[in-house]
């Protein structure tokens, strides 16, 4: 079993004008095992996206170290994939030469990379479109675009920053159900960002409500949505009486830092 731990997980910045430090995350420390689904939101400078960056190896902590299996992170890895907000494709190239980009850096046989992408494109609802130009996708469907390419080059671990926080609702629920279905069926280990406490809500079966100032678990829930929502409507589940309470629970929680935030300010 290959679990990600994070240990007394620190992280401080230096303003270099003013020399002022400032502390974004603080005494971080969880593990999250093979095959959960993890979801992390909080208020604005709270530290989420300095906690994906650290896992993702884009930036090493300040002390402590995050670890999957008995590897520590000290940079980016293969055995890590990242979704990004905005997809950060090559849109100028079609949807299968952005699909197979990491095979092409692995040297993978083109005959296994063919079969590989069509695989992939069917799982992600995109059979047919290895050959359009990815610019010409809708939002939605250049998201899906990333699932695949991440998913192909099979990382442990998938890390998603606010992936669907730029799409409309009815995209982002159906891409909502998308995410589950992967989950399930790959059994991949996921952690996503987002500022959405209804998403958060969906999409982890472990959520984390973090505080800022300095950013930290403030609290940890565990939570049944992720589970029934690979079988019931989701939208039934966000009518669900325990959805509604623990949503507006944690609504108040963040009100109420943000409040306590713009009385420092």
């Amino acid at each position: 079993m290959t679990d990600l731990v994070c240990k007394d997980l620190n992280m401080t910045f230096t303003n270099p004008q003013t020399g002022a430090v400032v502390e974004a995350l603080k005494d971080i420390n969880f593990t999250l095992k093979k095959g959960e689904l993890l979801s992390v939101l909080g208020p604005s400078g709270c530290g989420k996206t300095t906690l994906l960056n650290m896992i993702a190896g884009f930036l090493n902590p300040t002390s402590g170290a995050a670890t999957l299996g008995d590897k520590v992170i000290e940079g980016p890895g293969v055995e890590r994939g990242m979704v990004f907000q905005q997809g950060a494709l090559f849109e100028w190239l079609p949807v299968a030469r952005n699909v197979d980009y990491g095979l092409r850096m692995k040297k993978v046989s083109t005959d296994e990379s063919r079969v590989l992408v069509e695989k992939w494109l069917d799982i992600v609802g995109l059979q047919g479109f290895g050959d359009t130009p990815t610019y010409q996708l809708s939002g939605g469907m250049q998201q899906r675009v990333a699932l695949a390419r991440c998913l192909i080059n099979d990382p442990e671990v998938i890390l998603m920053d606010e992936p669907l926080g730029a799409l409309d609702a009815l995209t982002r629920e159906k891409m909502q159900s998308l995410v589950l279905e992967l989950w399930k069926e790959t059994g991949k280990t996921i952690l996503i960002i987002t500022h959405s406490v209804e998403e958060a809500l969906l999409l982890g079966e472990r959520l984390f409500v973090m505080a800022p100032r300095p950013g930290r678990i403030h609290k940890e829930y565990t939570l049944p949505f992720a589970e029934r929502g690979l079988t019931e409507s989701l939208r039934d589940i966000k009518k669900d009486h325990e959805f509604a309470t623990v949503r507006e629970e944690i609504l108040t929680m963040i009100w109420n830092m943000e409040e306590e935030i713009m009385g420092r300010a």
